[in-house]
This record gives C-alpha cells, structure tokens and sequence, in this order.
C-alpha cells in the first residue's frame, strides 16, 4: 500500500486542525444561546475564531493533541504489522510538523519521548471485517484535560447533590448528570459525553470512548436510549455552568450512550467527556493502494465559518495591563473584568511547578505573570516558533500554587477552570489574581505571542519546559481576584444547586 502512510498523515492532520461538521453546526447553535456581552460569549466569540483559524493555518486547534487513538478495521489477512509500523513513522512525520505536540512521557522517569512514540502509545485497536477492499480507520485525539474529567460510578451510590442512584436507567440518569456537573470548566465545556452502561471497569470506559465516534445528530436505535439521550441534552443546561464554566445557558453539545451486558455483581456506568475541542476523524482507505477513498466525518461543502469576525468584539471596558503588575493594580482588578495583557510572561505547568517548591527560579519572576500552558514549539534557523499556545488545566497545580505565589511574589496566574481553596487564600494574602485563559484557544493565543525570547528545563520536554513569551493584547478574564472571590465557587455552589433538583424519577 503506497500511499497508506500519506494517508495516514492526512488523518492526522486534519483531525488536529479541523472540526467535523457536526461538531461546527453544534458550536454555532451553542453562540445563539448565550447573549452578546456575557463572560460565556465572550468565550464562544474566542473559540470561533480560534477553529476558524486553525482550519485555515492547518495548526492545532488545541495545543494539548491528546494521546492518538486509533480504531482499525481491515481485510481478513491484512499486514498489520506494516501498517503498525507506517503509522509510527506519521505520527513521528507530523510531531515534526508541529501537527502534533510531543505527548508521550515515560511514567518512571518524566521522560517525554519527543516524537509521540513510546511504551503504549500511540492506542491502536485492531479488529477485522470481511470487506476485503476497503480499510477503515477512525481517529479520536482528546486531551489530558477532558481525559481527567471521565469518570465511572459504580451502582447502588450515593451521589453528591442526587442522593442514591440504583441499578436502573434513573440510577443512570443521576450519574451522567453528576459526571457533566463535576466536570465544570476543567474539561473545557461546552463539551460532549459518551456513555456505557454495563460492562466491567476496562471495557466501559473503552465502549464510553466508542460513543464519541457517533454523529452529534444521529439518533440511537434503542428506544430506551435515545430517550434518555434527548433528556440529558435538554436537561443537562439546566446546571447553568455555562462554556469554560464562566455560568451560562449551555454546557452540553452532545450526548451519546451505548450499553453492555455485565456481571451480576457489577453496574458499572462509564463516562467519557469530551471538550469543544472534539478531534475526531475517520477515512475509508483502498485496501490495495491505501489511498484515501471517503472522509467518514466531512461533507461536500466548505467548513462552515465560525466567527462573525476576524477579532473578539470588544466592549471598550478592557483593562490593559503591562508585566510587571503592580499591587496596586491587582488589587484594583475584580471577578469578572477582562484584561488584555502585554509584556513578558512565563509558561509553567506540572514539572516547573514541582521543580520550583525546592529550587530557585531562573528568572526574576517579582510582579510577574505565570502561564499554565504546555504549547507546541518549532524551533526554524536556530529560533523558537510557538504555534499553538492554549491554557492547559491549573487545578493540577493547586498543591503548589499558593507555596509558589508566595515564594516568588508572582502577581498573576493564566490558566483554565480555575484553583482551590488554598490558592484563593493565598491570592488574597499575596496581592495576586487568577486569570481564565479560554480552553483549547490554542490558535488565537498563539497569534498574540511576537516573540519567544528564552527557555529554561528544555529537559522535561517542550509541554513542561519554561517559556519566555512576549506577548501584546493577550485576553483574559478575572475568575479570582485578590479580594477573595471567586467565579469558580460560585458556580459550582449554584450548578450544585440546581444539580439538586433532579432527585425526583422521570422515568
């Protein structure tokens, strides 16, 4: 097959920069649900803009490309072993690219691999049809943090806000409206769900993730589901958590359950949630030529634009802020403000962090501003290029974010779904603020970076390395301020609220 791997790169390619149309028409109805000036459509405008451009770049529409998942069906007698080893080689062809961001990291040591190869990775599973002509192969690329948000319940439970949920569809019911509830902003919604009822601890979450290849606007076959499925849809909005959790009228674009026998000790309900960012793609392929026959999620017709215009529309109420911040200004920044900031700022995530309890900075970080982001970096003619810089999740690092804000008098975190308690004390004690960044905006984000001017602990690989970034006009919105609010627990306090009103039977 000649142009098996050709295609393959294509796969992956498109996969991580364009979002299928089902997913689109879903985002665009989603921006007519949330009115003009609201903290959730001012993070719809971003995200439109940030597909749109990253269809046109042909860059990742998220810079965190997720762990490649790969389902296969091919011909009785077909050589997978080739074919294993031709998508290697295209994932390694397109982490070069920048297509991908290297993702793969030895769990012993921290080690990441640099080429998205490694001890299990990428997934591939393999199962044969008896079309011996044809090829199919679909691709899901999902995230660290929409992975973190899945969750699996074991039923009789007792579920927070809900009460007892049993072995039954209304036990079901109050599980998958827990799962979206406890995912709030940290799985970058609005966000999709696939659902197993049954089946064991491992087989559940892999049909769960199965779900996710069906169409947004298909309907199931079995009754039962298909009426459970339209009630989650229509309900799950009533949680008021809104896109990037900012509090809104939708939270939810997609639901789609499948079941599975199980044992009789065992009721299992996997969910597997899925950001905006929903990467997912599939191509038939000539099983002799390996060539690319039907594309499984694309019409005939151009992607359908997503923005309105080339730029957030601004309100003239911004505040332009320039590292480094003074106390003063901080302290003068409340919830729901938002900042466009210009200057210097520092990536850090999971290892800098960790590095950084022990250890001295290598940079002055006074009055300045850390950005929990793991970017995509292409290094041409000895220079640095970042080419896709969203916010990754900080709640990772609440065990380290109030020890480091204190230690480093750092004014301002960037990150997304928001801190605990801990680092909203300390935000206050400190003079300092957090700031939502929009999830998976990697395009746009990148756009206002001029310049890469340094990086230290290039060691623990590019996501986790520090970045020196000069940026202009990077947005955000206060969701923490230095007076003890914050955004994030008033939401979930009321999405808990209204969570609580759903423990009577519907079906």
């Amino acid at each position: 097959m000649k142009s098996f791997k050709e295609s393959i790169l294509a796969l992956i390619t498109d996969t991580s920069s364009n979002l299928p149309p089902d997913i689109r028409k879903a985002l665009k109805q989603t921006q007519k649900t949330e009115p003009h000036g609201t903290r959730s459509a001012f993070a719809l405008d971003t995200i439109a803009i940030n597909v749109d451009m990253a269809c046109e770049n042909v860059s990742p529409i998220c810079q965190d490309t997720g762990m490649p998942t790969f389902y296969i069906h091919t011909p009785v007698g077909a050589n997978q072993l080739q074919m294993k080893k031709e998508i290697f080689e295209a994932l390694v062809e397109a982490t070069a690219q920048g297509k991908l961001r290297p993702n793969s990291v030895d769990s012993l040591t921290g080690k990441n691999s640099g080429n998205n190869l490694g001890s299990g990775t990428p997934i591939i599973h393999w199962e044969q049809w008896e079309n011996n002509d044809e090829i199919e192969i679909k691709l899901i690329l999902k995230g660290g943090g929409c992975e973190n948000k899945n969750i699996q319940y074991s039923l009789p439970a007792e579920l927070e806000n809900l009460g007892k949920a049993g072995r039954n569809l209304e036990g079901v019911r109050k599980c998958i409206l827990h799962a979206v509830w406890q995912a709030q902003g940290h799985g970058c919604s609005v966000g999709a769900i696939g659902v197993c009822i049954g089946g064991d601890r491992t087989s559940g979450y892999e049909f769960a993730k199965q779900q996710l290849f069906r169409n947004l606007e298909d309907v199931n076959p079995n009754p039962e589901l298909a009426k459970l499925e339209q009630y989650i849809m229509e309900h799950a909005n009533d949680l008021k958590i809104g896109t990037m959790g900012f509090g809104g009228n939708s939270t939810l674009i997609g639901c789609k359950i499948g079941a599975q026998n199980r044992l009789p000790a065992s009721f299992f309900v996997s969910v597997a949630y899925d950001c905006w960012a929903f990467r997912r793609q599939g191509v038939i392929l000539d099983a002799k030529s390996g060539e690319i026959k039907k594309w499984l999620y694309k019409d005939d017709a151009p992607p359908i634009t997503m923005a309105a215009e080339e730029n957030i529309p601004l309100s003239g109420k911004e505040i332009h802020i320039t590292t480094p911040i003074s106390e003063e200004t901080i302290k003068s920044l409340k919830v729901g403000d938002v900042v466009l900031i210009s200057g210097r700022m520092y990536t850090g995530r999971d290892a800098i962090h960790a590095h950084l309890i022990d250890h001295d900075s290598p940079v002055d970080l006074k009055n300045q501003v850390i950005y929990h982001c793991g970017p995509v970096s292409l290094k041409k003619d000895n220079k640095w290029k970042i080419t896709a810089a969203g916010p990754t999740t900080s709640s990772r690092e609440e065990p380290y974010q109030a020890d480091i804000i204190k230690k480093f008098g750092i004014r301002a975190v960037i990150g997304k779904g928001g801190m605990g308690k801990k680092t909203l004390a300390a935000l206050k004690e400190n003079g300092a603020v957090y700031l939502n960044a929009i999830g998976g905006a990697a395009q746009y984000y990148a756009q206002c970076i001029e310049e890469v001017d340094g990086v230290d602990f290039l060691e623990f690989g590019i996501p986790e390395a520090m970045w020196h970034l000069r940026v202009k006009n990077f947005p955000a919105i206060v969701t923490m301020d230095a007076h003890g609010n914050s955004l994030h627990a008033d939401i979930e306090k009321l999405s808990a609220e209204e969570l609580s009103k759903f423990t009577q039977s519907v079906f």
